[in-house]
């Protein structure tokens, strides 16, 4: 669903005249998707309190199932405008997409309309969700993007880490898990990396996203060791198609 934020690290294009996402639908009608996720698989949510209850937040998590995005824009603490690929907002799902707050996102390229939006977002003291990993994956933050850093830097917003487990089954492509499943959104400290103006060096990138990746690795450990799960592995092999 979602994807990673392609930057450039340079000034950071003005936000006159843009709007953020819609908030009404996804803050006031997300409590009956987030009930039928409830009854349909077993959900945990920890540390939820490390979730900071006003102003903006970056929330950047590992990616390894289709149910990571959903689950963060409606089970997480507060509403969350998730940066999602753009190729999601075709095929009749664009304007419900809209509807409930996401940001389209060109993954390809330095979407500036995009980071425009998340921005916006940010000032706004609005939650925006980044997948570092930029696609689904083991979920191990093995080539992560500086998306996170870039807006957490720009805009002075901490940065919560959160780790998904059980929203694949090992071994598939993309298989959501069976009913009854337990999946596991864990939320980690926050990163205060302080508001950074233009000109930024690639180091203070640099180093700004590895804090990141190791405050979401770090995320990641402590959920595998209060819940007894474990990171789904590679992806598996594409499911192939039967011919009539």
């Amino acid at each position: 669903m979602t994807g990673a934020l392609r930057i450039d690290g340079g000034e950071l294009p003005s936000t006159d005249g843009v709007r953020a996402p819609h908030t009404r639908l996804i803050t006031a009608g997300r409590f009956v998707p987030a009930a039928i996720i409830r009854t349909w698989w077993n959900l945990e949510i920890h540390g939820a309190d490390n979730v900071p209850r006003t102003g903006p937040v970056v929330m950047a998590a590992n990616h390894v199932g289709w149910l990571d995005g959903p689950l963060l824009a409606i089970c997480a603490p507060r509403p969350v405008h998730a940066l999602t690929k753009m190729e999601m907002f075709s095929h009749g799902m664009g304007a419900f997409l809209v509807a409930v707050g996401q940001i389209p996102l060109d993954r390809f390229h330095v979407d500036v309309n995009a980071i425009r939006v998340a921005v916006k977002s940010l000032e706004d003291g609005l939650c925006v969700g980044v997948f570092p990993e930029g696609t689904r994956g083991a979920g191990d933050m093995a080539s992560p993007r500086a998306g996170a850093a870039y807006l957490s830097l720009v805009t002075g917003a901490p940065v919560v880490p959160v780790a998904f487990l059980g929203t694949r089954v090992p071994g598939t492509d993309g298989t959501l898990p069976p009913r009854g499943t337990r999946l596991a959104m864990t939320f980690g400290e926050p990163v205060d990396l302080g508001r950074r103006p233009w000109p930024r060096t690639q180091q203070d990138m640099a180093d700004a996203a590895t804090r990141v990746t190791d405050a979401i690795l770090q995320t990641i450990h402590t959920a595998e060791n209060e819940t007894g799960m474990t990171l789904p592995g590679p992806l598996g092999p594409k499911p192939v198609k039967k011919r009539r």
